[in-house]
């Protein structure tokens, strides 16, 4: 008798595990070069800046060259425009984002997944390398790319979670999308490691090695992605679950429940279409084809149960998992003293944390069948993690230690409500079997969450200026207890839900 491992892993064919890497290692690669402008920071700033007023200067320039190209008066000028480029970045990404949503549920995934990649790894090039190599520095250029690079990578997000989608059903769901959703957290460690090895060469050695595996990365996905088990001929009926529903009550109803399990079954029951056990098969040549579900408008998407209160928990949410992802660095290397090559490495940790909380959340959800209280018990964990490593010493094993628990119970959630919850959104009841509404509802999440994550970057500019980084962490703590407050009303009805559950067997019994 085959164990259940074995019988949740013999759904899958080749095809699912191909998608599912390509799928992880796009998104890889866009955070390691989005990871990589943090990263290098303090030597943009140093590289900014007049040499009287940094004293690290020589290290990256000839003295010539500071008097003669230097952007700001100071390095509080410099670190204030950072602060701006991420703020206009994550705009332009949350306005792309509602657009790309839309067009990926219009427009073949592959070919919008493929230009997002290349056209961002381009900008991305020019931004850190070319124009280092000519020495021509100019804030409005600055600011003009960095808005492009926030509109082509908002198409990446939306495809990569609709392709998973399409190939990867309710089954199993929070811990294959928690597992898969570790591909911001491995490029942001893939990120680091390869600027802090590249560093001492200059940061436009760092920005030109990402661009390129990114670009790479692109004409790999141009030529060998499948967006869904459709264009290889195989069912998608009893995994995904994609057959016209009955609406009764859904916007009443969590989005994951035992009577919509059972329902589930009873269609595959009746259903003319045999899928051997429930697994994917190749579909008969002589089948009628299916009449392909028109996409869901973006109004309808909005208005779909669950969509608003995760997406402003999501805003809250990713201003502080954003935060972590844009200034750790920057702050390890300034507030404790370390080089940022070390500060890059050990930054690393948080991401690690966010890897192992992604996958163990979504694999608890799994086995509850409710996802928001599971959320709400790690964002409660995570306020406590936050004050905790806003006291950490400059020890850099128990910063680290502090790091992953802080990254456990922040980035894990962020990647359930980005990926897993996202699906959850995008293929429920209330869409009655329109199928082209995952991208359009992943954009308007992911792009809600970047609204929240640009005004945040300002913020944290702003506050670590004026009061210190101590006020920022506070700032932090408020913002986590906000997400909370968004979805309280879901919490609330999936725990009621669990609640009437239990009474209902211990009656059978």
């Amino acid at each position: 008798m085959s164990s259940p491992c074995c019988g949740f892993l013999a759904q899958y064919t080749h095809h699912h595990l191909v998608a599912f890497l390509l799928t992880f290692f796009s998104y890889v690669l866009l955070h390691a070069s989005r990871k990589t402008f943090s990263n290098v920071k303090v030597s943009i700033s140093a590289q900014w800046t007049p040499s009287a007023q940094n004293a690290s200067s020589p290290a990256f320039s000839p003295g010539e060259t500071w008097e003669e190209n230097n952007l700001f008066a100071d390095s509080d000028e410099a670190t204030l425009f950072l602060g701006v480029l991420d703020t206009i970045f994550l705009f332009s990404y949350a306005v792309g984002l509602y657009m790309s949503g839309v067009i990926g549920d219009r427009m073949n995934l592959r070919y919008v997944l493929s230009f997002g990649l290349c056209g961002s790894a381009i900008v991305e090039f020019v931004f850190g390398t070319l124009t280092e190599w000519l020495q021509f520095y100019n804030i409005y250029l600055y600011c003009g790319l960095w808005v492009l690079n926030g509109l082509l990578q908002s198409a990446v997000w939306p495809c990569v979670v609709a392709v998973m989608g399409n190939w990867f059903g309710k089954s199993g769901r929070g811990f294959v999308f928690g597992l898969w959703s570790a591909c911001a957290s491995v490029g942001n460690i893939l990120g680091a490691f390869l600027a802090s090895s590249v560093l001492k060469y200059g940061y436009e050695y760092a920005f030109l090695v990402t661009s390129v595996l990114q670009f790479a990365g692109g004409v790999v996905v141009f030529f060998g992605l499948l967006t869904s088990p459709k264009e290889v001929g195989l069912c998608l009926e009893s995994e995904t679950g994609l057959s016209p529903v009955e609406r009764d009550a859904d916007s009443h109803r969590p989005l994951m429940s035992d009577e919509e399990d059972e329902e589930e079954e009873g269609e595959e029951e009746g259903s003319e279409e045999v899928c051997d056990g429930g697994y994917y098969t190749i579909q008969q040549g002589d089948e009628e084809p299916r009449e392909t579900p028109k996409a869901i408008g973006f109004c309808q998407a909005f208005c779909l149960p669950g969509v608003l209160p995760y997406s402003l928990a999501y805003a809250c949410l990713k201003l502080v998992n954003y935060s972590f992802f844009f200034w750790l660095p920057f702050y390890l290397s300034r507030n404790f003293g370390w080089k940022e090559a070390q500060a890059d490495r050990l930054s690393v940790w948080y991401d690690v944390g966010g890897i192992i909380g992604g996958t163990i959340q979504g694999l608890i959800s799994d086995c509850m069948g409710k996802r928001a209280p599971v959320l709400a018990v790690s964002l409660l964990l995570a306020m406590g993690a936050l004050v905790g490593y806003s006291h950490s010493p400059p020890d850099q094993v128990v910063n680290a230690a502090l790091l992953a628990t802080t990254g456990f119970f922040i980035g894990g959630p962020s990647n359930m409500i980005s990926s897993a919850i996202s699906a959850d959104l995008g293929r429920q009841e209330a869409l009655r079997g329109s199928q082209e509404a995952l991208a359009t509802v992943t954009g308007i999440v992911d792009g809600t969450g970047s609204i929240g994550a640009a005004a945040g970057q300002y913020l944290v500019s702003l506050i670590e200026s004026k009061l210190g980084w101590m006020c920022v962490f506070y700032f932090f703590i408020v913002m986590t207890g906000g997400s909370i407050v968004f979805i309280l009303p879901l919490i609330v009805t999936e725990i009621r839900a669990m609640w009437r559950d239990r009474q209902a067997r211990t009656h059978q019994l």
